[in-house]
């Protein structure tokens, strides 16, 4: 259901780059020194807005929007295939906290966002109490969603012998937040009556529902996102992207 929430850590990583001449960091990044909370949150929030358009010359896709091209989803009972998907809204992006322990290898963020998902959509099957067989255009905002990632980090060196920064493995939570609203059309082919009967119980009873099929949505984009992360940790060297000397490993 949100795209591609992972991106926060490549800003937090980010954030730490020196813009000397000749390195690779873009001219929004403020550099911090130290890992203290405050500069980290103050600089991830400073690169969001600009980082989330993607950095072609290093390989990183745009983050904002995000694209889902296809996405089979099978759940007990229905199966749902988002099509042309597209992600908005990750560049206005809260961050409520950064944590980073370079000697632990780990790096926790917190972030709220306001989400909107727009595509089409098929559905064949049953959803809670409703048969469905519907397809058509779909528009889900999701309000105050809340996702807070631990990051286990490690490093690692290239060809050339410089350190980089690697992913060993992530854990996530992710709160919908205060509330998601569907416009779905076409629910049931042919009974506009019956789809917007529907609908509205979806609405009324988003809560259950998003829960009931949102979770594959999530890990997909937290799985595309952490491969992002890798193409951009893979890109630039660890001295480009931390004015803390690195931790003996």
């Amino acid at each position: 259901m949100c795209e591609r929430y992972g991106f926060y850590f490549v800003v937090v990583a980010v954030s730490f780059v020196s813009v000397c001449s000749g390195r690779l960091a873009p001219d929004f990044i403020h550099p911090c020194n130290n890992t203290e909370s405050s500069c980290l949150v103050q600089a991830t929030q400073d690169a969001i807005p600009e980082f989330s358009k993607g950095l072609p010359h290093l390989g990183v896709p745009a983050l904002d929007p995000f694209i889902i091209e296809e996405l089979p989803i099978q759940l007990p009972g229905v199966k749902v295939t988002f099509i042309d998907g597209k992600v908005t809204g990750l560049r206005k992006c809260q961050v409520l906290n950064v944590e980073a322990y370079l000697e632990r290898n780990i790096f926790i963020l917190e972030i709220r966002c306001n989400i909107t998902i727009k595509g089409k959509y098929t559905a064949v099957g049953r959803l809670l109490l409703f048969p469905i067989n519907g397809e058509g255009d779909s528009k889900i905002k999701i309000v105050n969603s809340i996702i807070k990632l631990n990051i286990k980090t490690k490093y690692f060196k290239d060809a050339e012998g410089r350190d980089h920064f690697g992913i060993k493995n992530y854990r996530y939570s992710f709160d919908y937040g205060d509330r998601v609203h569907y416009t779905i059309n076409n629910l049931f082919k042919g009974n506009p009556e019956l789809s917007n009967t529907v609908l509205q119980f979806l609405n009324e009873n988003w809560k259950i529902v998003t829960e009931e099929f949102g979770q594959p949505v999530v890990d997909y984009a937290m799985n595309v996102t952490i491969e992002t992360a890798k193409k951009f940790f893979d890109a630039v060297p660890y001295d480009e992207l931390l004015e803390v000397p690195i931790p003996k490993y």
